[in-house]
């Protein structure tokens, strides 16, 4: 990607309307907390597609989770940076499971707990056929930080779809998130697991929140796994 390509961004109103409206009746649907996993033999073992939510401690993951589904306390939130220790498994309808994996980086807990969540979420990403996408967090304040590229760089090896998402996109004003885009995009293009369009999302405002739930409905409605 050249320096005067414009990135590659999905927002609402580039959704289709009969996507977005795939995508709202998808989510209006029930979504229940199945399990929390603490061993990886704890997994439940379904087959139905999973998209799973990974990034930074803190970054919103459970933030986003909610915004999509429609429920405010369906995902834990803290502002405690690592509060999810397991793996969350939320079934919406028996038509997906989303899962909502522990964060990385920085995280009130003790070396060895953090290497312990680090092995069961590895664990998890390899050998799980249902995976569908991974969608990778990153928080648009920040942009990329090392521990990213490094997830980045695993799942390009273990051949797991993932797709970027800008989190808090309320918090910086535009400029900021466009140079952040662009970032993003250009690192994507290095890796080849990378899905190559990012959505960027509000949990507070509800910007992207159409646009995500239009691009999830798709992967859930064609199940062919693998």
């Amino acid at each position: 990607m050249n320096a005067h390509q414009a990135p590659p961004l999905t927002s609402d109103d580039q959704a289709t309307e009969e996507a977005v409206e795939r995508g709202r009746l998808m989510f209006a649907r029930p979504c229940k907390f199945i399990i929390g996993a603490t061993k990886i033999e704890h997994v439940p073992d379904t087959d139905m597609v999973e998209i799973a939510f990974a990034g930074r401690s803190n970054v919103g993951k459970s933030s986003l989770i909610n915004a999509i589904t429609g429920h405010n306390s369906l995902a834990r939130t803290s502002r405690t940076p690592g509060r999810t220790q397991q793996i969350n498994f939320f079934d919406l309808d028996g038509r997906m499971m989303l899962v909502d994996l522990p964060g990385y980086g920085y995280a009130k807990a003790s070396k060895t707990s953090i290497r312990g969540w680090n092995k069961m979420m590895q664990a998890y990403m390899k050998g799980r056929a249902q995976l569908r996408r991974l969608c990778l967090l990153i928080d648009s304040r920040h942009g990329l930080k090392p521990n990213d590229k490094e997830l980045m760089t695993e799942l390009d090896e273990t051949a797991v779809s993932y797709q970027a998402m800008l989190t808090k996109a309320d918090r910086p004003d535009a400029p900021d998130i466009e140079a952040v885009t662009a970032e993003v995009a250009e690192a994507l293009a290095r890796h080849p697991a990378a899905h190559p369009e990012i959505i960027v999302t509000s949990s507070r405002t509800g910007a992207g929140i159409e646009a995500l739930r239009a691009a999830l409905t798709a992967l859930a409605e064609d199940r062919r796994l693998g």
